[in-house]
Parts: C-alpha cells; sequence; structure tokens
C-alpha cells in the first residue's frame, strides 16, 4: 500500500499555515503535546512512520480524516 502524506495541504484547507499553529491545535482539540522539532517534522516531509495516538489527534485537530486512494 503506497501512502501520500497531505499533512500540509489538510492544514492549508483549513487556514493552518504554521506548524506553531498546528501544534497548538494539536493540544487545544486532541490534547496532544508535540515538541516543536516533531511537529516541524511532521508538518515538513513525510515520515516513515506515524503512532495511530498521533494520526488520530491530527485528524481530531484538523476535522478529517485519512483516505484511501488506489
Amino acid at each position: 500500500m503506497k501512502i501520500q502524506w497531505r499533512l500540509r495541504m489538510a492544514a492549508a484547507q483549513r487556514e493552518v499555515w504554521t506548524g506553531t499553529e498546528l501544534g497548538r491545535l494539536l493540544a487545544e482539540k486532541a490534547g496532544l503535546e508535540l515538541s516543536s522539532a516533531s511537529v516541524s517534522a511532521l508538518f515538513t516531509k513525510e515520515p516513515s512512520q506515524v503512532k495511530m495516538t498521533t494520526l488520530a489527534a491530527l485528524c481530531t485537530a484538523l476535522e478529517c480524516a485519512p483516505t484511501v486512494t488506489t
């Protein structure tokens, strides 16, 4: 299964433009505190792995869901 990381696009569609804004949303809406370096890494490059708790928090914070494409 090929996964495309489109976090930046999902964030931009919700007018979240920076890692700082994303980190704040994760803390406020999903209760997940990540270091600024971790948020920056998620925001700027495709991760080799993501914890399910982090993915769930991103979905909660950005009010979105993962989609499967073929």
